[in-house]
């Protein structure tokens, strides 16, 4: 870390014990990814409810070139120590992700496709798609999500996974767009 960790207790008394579990995962953090630039805990006890429990609440802020990663926890007293625990493995997971972007490891996520339903064969229980390139694509009622197959009509917008079939194309997953939606 190229600052020290900041460590802040708020409506409750600083604990020794807690700071030490603190700095430990914070190391170990550092230690998993080596360019963190600051990192900054929270304690805190906002709300002193003590016939319904004490919860606690715990915000790391760390931060990385172009980028700060937040995590924020809620719990009670007893569990403070797997909340601390739990809280930097969530940071970590952030961390895992910023660096795989950095990497340029994640795939980028390819726009589902947009057709229009042309016609319905609803006592067979498929369809036909109309592409906008002028492709026919084929549909089986069991490939329509969220939403019914019965619902379907001629010329309803949908969005599709394409896939190749045994007799060509097909749409394995058929998702219809709503009203406000372009195609």
């Amino acid at each position: 870390m190229r600052l020290p960790i900041q460590i802040a207790f708020h409506n409750m008394p600083r604990e020794a014990d807690i700071e030490e579990a603190i700095r430990a995962s914070a190391e170990w953090l550092d230690n998993f990814y080596d360019r963190i630039m600051s990192c900054r805990v929270v304690v805190d006890l906002p709300h002193l409810h003590h016939q319904e429990g004490n919860l606690y609440q715990i915000r790391i802020d760390v931060k990385v070139p172009g980028r700060e990663l937040v995590v924020k926890r809620e719990g009670e007293f007893k569990d403070l120590d797997m909340m601390i625990r739990d809280s930097f493995d969530d940071a970590r997971r952030q961390l895992e992700d910023y660096a795989r972007r950095q990497r340029g490891q994640v795939k980028a996520r390819e726009p589902q496709a947009h057709a229009r339903v042309a016609r319905l064969f609803p006592d067979a229980g498929y369809g036909f798609l109309a592409t906008p390139d002028g492709r026919e694509i084929y549909f089986h009622q069991n490939s329509v999500s969220e939403a019914k197959y019965k619902d379907l009509t001629v010329g309803t917008e949908v969005r599709f996974v394409e896939e190749l079939g045994d007799k060509g194309p097909q749409a394995t997953t058929l998702v219809p767009v709503g009203r406000h939606s372009h195609l």
